[in-house]
């Protein structure tokens, strides 16, 4: 009888503990990022104003590859890209003529690379670039290279958050702890 009070307290304990635990909330492994296109963003600003990621890339590039796998595939970005971004995905060969804000832009004399992409990369043609804008779709911010996930949450925050306003990034960098 003496084991009973015990054996049962430590069964109720671990019961609550795995209960309590559960009901924490972890985000959708099976979601995707909400990838527009810019003629949908464009539209989709009018209505309600949000900032915008855009990843652009090429098809041939081994790392655009990788951050599509590893980087674009983790459910903490996707839920926060999801919530705070309007995300777009361009490659920067498109042969597509591509209108933004009422210009039309095709692809460079005698190269592969299309004039917009090359325009919001400061024509630094890195592949992938990360590009970040405000809410009224202006001010792009090319982060060019391969972000992992620790990288990308770091950027993503600063960004959404507004620091980018009023902190300098090497010191928003030294005290910024990631919880993804």
């Amino acid at each position: 009888m003496k084991y009973v009070i015990p054996f049962f307290l430590f069964n109720l304990c671990s019961y609550l503990a795995v209960g309590q635990h559960s009901n924490k909330q972890v985000p959708d492994a099976s979601a995707t990022i909400n990838w527009l296109s810019l003629d949908e963003v464009q539209t989709q600003m009018k209505l309600l104003p949000k900032k915008v990621y855009m990843d652009i890339f090429t098809d041939w590039c081994v790392w655009c590859r990788q951050m599509g796998k590893k980087t674009f595939t983790n459910p903490h970005v996707i839920e926060y890209m999801n919530e705070h971004y309007y995300a777009i995905r361009l490659d920067a060969e498109t042969a597509d003529s591509l209108v933004f804000k009422g210009k039309k832009y095709g692809r460079l004399s005698g190269r592969k690379t299309n004039e917009l992409a090359a325009t919001f990369m400061n024509n630094k043609l890195t592949f992938p670039t990360s590009v970040f804008f405000d809410e009224r779709f202006t001010n792009p911010q090319p982060v060019p290279g391969y972000l992992d996930v620790p990288t990308i949450e770091m950027i993503l925050k600063y960004i959404a958050t507004n620091q980018h306003k009023s902190i300098p990034f090497d010191k928003y960098k030294d005290d910024f702890k990631g919880t993804w």
